[in-house]
């Protein structure tokens, strides 16, 4: 396993080439420190852990690795299978201005087509991925003040690589932190 920086990650899964609304994630508090821990799997990519901290309000450090080359029977159960939680997108920033351009027109035009139909959040969701072309998106269930219990099974599934990442992340946090109290 090779421990990456975080968003060298995040760039697999854009390279991917994957279908994008098949990933699913699981994330919440970190267990032993300050930062969160993310999974997300695709049945035909693998599994991905990043655990990443905010730096300052426009700044996150983190690391992350591939933990399995694809969801097993073992592992699917750990993972949402519909939105009833939530839901994540990986984004890429548009290239030009033309293209905002356009991506803003379109935008516009989903969010008025679901103003004036039945919708429902999941449909809006979608579709606005499919418009920016998001190349990862899907179900998740993430818990902002503590951790579900399907992040501590794949912490416990992958427990190799939960203490080399929270030692890796550890060490970035070091680095980072010049000052405080003692």
């Amino acid at each position: 396993m090779r421990v990456r920086d975080w968003e060298d990650i995040l760039a697999d899964v854009v390279e991917s080439n994957a279908d994008p609304e098949g990933w699913r994630a699981v994330g919440g508090d970190r267990a032993g420190g300050i930062g969160e821990d993310l999974y997300f799997g695709h049945p035909g990519v693998g599994v991905f852990q990043v655990k990443t901290y905010a730096k300052n309000p426009y700044e996150v450090q983190g690391v992350g690795a591939e933990v399995a080359r694809r969801i097993d029977d073992e592992l699917d159960p750990l993972f949402p299978k519909e939105a009833d939680e939530g839901m994540f997108g990986v984004q890429q920033p548009v290239e030009s201005e033309d293209e905002a351009e356009d991506k803003a027109s379109q935008l516009e035009e989903v969010v008025r087509t679901h103003a004036d139909a039945p919708t429902t959040p999941d449909a809006l969701f979608e579709d606005v991925m499919d418009v920016l072309d998001s190349p990862a998106y899907g179900p998740m269930e993430f818990d902002h003040y503590d951790r579900p219990d399907a992040l501590d099974d794949l912490a416990n599934t992958f427990e190799e690589a939960e203490e080399l990442l929270d030692a890796e992340l550890e060490d970035v946090v070091e680095e980072d932190v010049d000052r405080g109290f003692q």
